[in-house]
């Protein structure tokens, strides 16, 4: 559902779906993290229900942020999906000092996964949920406070790394591999595999590992990355490329082969959806949401009844 027209260049958007508290979150990160502000917020219609979940009426369908400079989108969507660390945000501080401050106020109320302390790699590092169950991992870095989305591979998808990146990386323009770091252990089920790994996409950093313990999650849509696509032409190739099974797609949404959440939408739709004319808006929204792929003829046509 993530519906804004972007007219900047970050083409690939990293999208948050909160149970119902997405104004508070958004609210809570801006006010801690540096370069940050919330650009819009759009709502549902306070007569609305979407489908099962009641109670939508007023609550957050979109909102645009920024976090360190980065652009990110969020909405409230029920309990539908939940936060679980196969996608993680990874935030960089430049000093001992700012690394601790930050990490001690996004992680009050919330779960240790990994103690935050000095280790090999870093002279502080942490990984943890914070109190909405979004995951963070946390490191001390030289240069400004940045964030990137961290992408792990379990379960089914361990050792499928290096293909995904590779896959990837064909698909969007402006793509590269930076660094693959492999485990060394001898006689163990990780020798090989990727303990840590760096690319780009449409120039937007990401990063990815892999973990062979057992895991009771795997990927879903809590956490997915929309791609503001230029037409409808555009829309249809990365919904091709990306999706795994057609037959799961749902209101532009798509999963691929890995279990990672994308949505594909056209520039233009976010005029339909949330719209000046508000019956207008109403039809294109209850037709957006019965649509798999996003068609923007019809949702013109429903905007115009």
């Amino acid at each position: 559902m993530s519906i804004q027209n972007f007219q900047d260049k970050q083409k690939i958007i990293p999208s948050l779906w909160f149970d119902n508290n997405c104004e508070e979150a958004i609210n809570f990160y801006a006010s801690i993290i540096p370069n940050s502000k919330i650009t819009t917020i759009k709502r549902y219609p306070t007569d609305f229900q979407v489908g099962p979940i009641p109670g939508m009426g007023g609550k957050v369908l979109t909102a645009v942020f920024e976090l360190a400079g980065e652009k990110f989108m969020a909405l409230d969507g029920g309990d539908y999906f939940k936060f679980n660390p196969t996608v993680s945000l990874t935030i960089t501080c430049p000093t001992v000092e700012e690394t601790e401050v930050m990490y001690k106020a996004l992680s009050e109320g919330g779960e240790t996964l990994m103690p935050f302390q000095k280790y090999p790699w870093a002279e502080r590092y942490g990984w943890f949920k914070d109190r909405f169950g979004l995951s963070w991992q946390i490191n001390m870095e030289p240069g400004a406070v940045k964030i990137v989305p961290s992408m792990m591979f379990v379960g089914k998808y361990f050792g499928h790394v290096e293909e995904a990146l590779d896959f990837y990386t064909s698909i969007f323009k402006n793509s590269s591999k930076h660094m693959v770091v492999k485990y060394e252990e001898r006689d163990s089920d990780v020798t090989g595999k990727v303990k840590y790994s760096s690319f780009s996409l449409e120039n937007h950093p990401f990063i990815a590992m892999e973990s062979s313990a057992e895991h009771k999650f795997e990927p879903n849509g809590a956490v997915s990355f929309t791609v503001d696509c230029e037409d409808q032409a555009e829309t249809a190739y990365y919904a091709d490329k990306l999706s795994a099974n057609p037959e799961n797609d749902q209101c532009g949404w798509v999963q691929d082969k890995y279990g990672f959440s994308w949505q594909i939408i056209p520039k233009g739709m976010g005029e339909l959806v949330t719209g000046p004319d508000k019956a207008g808006a109403d039809r294109a929204l209850k037709a957006m949401l019965q649509m798999k792929r996003i068609n923007l003829a019809k949702l013109e046509e429903a905007y115009k009844g």
